[in-house]
């Protein structure tokens, strides 16, 4: 096997040769997007923070009955968030909730797209299904690297990270919803008449809702999953806290804060699942 290994592909030195090209040539347009970002972040965090936390409470409860129309919920809601001030992570939580819901904001805004995009070309679908797959898969430490040099210390390369993590999920999940369409439903839109861009949104977006609500779904679960590897390359929020605890052995504060992420998790997830109705038999 000495032939093999003294004939090394040098993949890694590749990879270091674009990324320094990279800084070289657009140090720029990275810096811009990163002072974007951030202050779109740090702005949204601090407006949220000089709400009351009553009121934030009392609004996620009252959109939590708005959407499912249950009390259980509400009351599940408020408890919580109750539980996470009371553990003094209040300003953390809404860190870290602003950081999943922009990355799943710019996740769906790419990632639905690139969905419809592969489920009506399948040659498209067949090409980036192993980047997804490699997306996934690559440990998150890999390309936390290449982002931390590229848009600095903070928020913004946890963020790029995140998304790269958990952008698979909503083009995934919209690709397989599309496909699976009943063509009948397709061709009674035909033939009423119905252009190419009215029956994507009229036909194959509605039938398709539960299965990219699920990509949603998944996409701030993927999100929230990147938390504590956001904090280690700067990013505010829950995760902060866990690595503290990790590197102090303290059992007390990391039990806290991830009590605070598995309350966060379940919250978002009530509130983005559809509502479950009950068929009625005359």
């Amino acid at each position: 096997m000495n032939w093999i290994t003294d004939h090394k592909i040098p993949l890694g030195q590749w990879i270091e040769m674009m990324v320094d090209w990279l800084i070289s040539n657009a140090a720029g347009f990275f810096d811009a997007i990163s002072y974007s970002l951030e202050w779109l972040i740090l702005g949204l965090t601090g407006l949220l923070l000089q709400c009351p936390p009553m009121l934030v409470v009392a609004f996620l409860a009252g959109l939590a009955y708005w959407l499912h129309r249950s009390v259980g919920l509400v009351i599940f809601i408020v408890l919580s968030l109750l539980l996470i001030a009371n553990l003094g992570y209040w300003e953390e939580m809404i860190e870290t909730v602003v950081l999943v819901l922009m990355a799943t904001f710019l996740c769906i805004l790419f990632g639905i797209p690139l969905g419809i995009f592969a489920a009506h070309y399948p040659r498209f679908h067949i090409a980036i299904r192993p980047v997804l797959d490699l997306m996934q898969t690559v440990p998150t430490f890999v390309y936390l690297i290449p982002t931390l040099i590229l848009f600095g210390l903070g928020v913004v390369p946890g963020l790029i990270s995140t998304i790269i993590f958990a952008i698979a999920a909503p083009i995934r999940l919209t690709a397989l919803g599309i496909s699976n369409v009943p063509e009948e439903l397709l061709e009674a839109g035909k033939a009423f008449g119905a252009t190419r861009w009215k029956l994507l949104f009229r036909v194959e977006l509605p039938a398709a809702m539960p299965s990219i609500m699920a990509g949603v779904t998944q996409c701030i679960m993927l999100a929230l999953s990147m938390v504590v590897i956001s904090a280690l390359v700067g990013a505010d929020g829950l995760g902060k806290p866990v690595v503290r605890a990790l590197n102090t052995v303290n059992i007390s504060q990391g039990f806290e804060a991830g009590l605070a992420i598995v309350l966060v998790a379940i919250i978002l997830d009530r509130l983005c699942k559809q509502r479950e109705t009950k068929d009625v038999n005359p």
